[in-house]
């Protein structure tokens, strides 16, 4: 399964009330460092779909949910289980790194 869009419009349903935890890739399309880690976000929502959802959220399109949770500085990638926040890293990292900072 590919990355979920998410939106201002989406967010709680796809996010929040989902059935396993959901990795949000908090991004621009403006955003260098979000497009080297694009093709990572990729390959663990294709790795992992059987037991987590991966978002993308541009930032720019719903500056409500980046406010909401104090996004200041992308790409910031955010693990939600049960509705909570679970973990949080922020900037370029391998894969590995990535998981292993958000407790994936």
């Amino acid at each position: 399964m590919s990355e979920i869009t998410l939106t201002s419009e989406n967010f709680d349903e796809k996010v929040l009330k989902a059935d396993k935890p959901v990795l949000v890739d908090f991004w621009a399309v403006w955003c260098g460092p979000c497009k080297m880690m694009a093709p990572i976000v990729s390959e663990i929502a294709e790795e992992n779909a059987d037991k987590m959802y991966v978002g993308k959220l541009n930032v720019d399109d719903a500056e409500d949910i980046a406010a909401r949770y104090g996004i200041n500085s992308i790409p910031c990638f955010i693990l939600f289980e049960n509705g909570q926040e679970k973990g949080r890293t922020v900037g370029v990292q391998d894969k590995a790194r990535l998981l292993a900072s958000v407790n994936a």
